[in-house]
C-alpha cells in the first residue's frame, strides 16, 4: 500500500510508551515483600539467569497465567539482498518464542 493512502480503515492512535525496566520490577517486588531493593535486582538477576540456562538446555519454561517460553529451531532458507536483488542462503537458526496464556490475552 502506498504511503498516505487511506485506505478506509478503523484508525488507532499509536502512543509511545516507555518499557517497565527490571529495576523498576525489582523495586515494585521488594515493595510488595518487604526486600531491600538489592534483594529485589538479585532476585531479578537470578530469575533471569535461571530461565536462560533452562533455555539453552532446551527446556520449555511454563509459568502460569503468563506462558511458554521455548526455543525454536528455524530451518535454513533461502532469501533475497534488498539492496541488490541477489538470492541468498540464510543459515539456519534458534530463536526464542514466547506463547501468551489464556489468561494473559484474555486481560490485555
Amino acid at each position: 500500500m502506498a504511503k498516505g493512502t487511506d485506505w478506509g480503515g478503523p484508525k488507532r492512535a499509536v502512543k509511545a510508551t516507555k518499557p517497565v525496566t527490571t529495576r523498576q520490577l525489582a523495586a515494585a517486588l521488594s515493595e510488595a515483600h518487604q526486600l531491600t531493593t538489592k534483594q529485589g535486582l538479585e532476585l531479578m538477576d537470578n530469575l533471569v539467569v535461571m530461565i536462560t540456562k533452562h533455555l539453552k538446555k532446551g527446556e520449555r519454561i511454563k509459568i502460569a497465567g503468563l506462558g511458554i517460553l521455548q526455543v525454536r529451531k528455524r530451518a535454513a532458507r533461502m532469501g533475497r539482498n534488498p539492496a541488490t536483488g541477489e538470492a541468498i542462503k540464510i543459515k539456519a537458526s534458534k530463536k526464542v518464542a514466547f506463547r501468551a496464556a489464556k489468561d494473559l490475552k484474555e486481560s490485555v
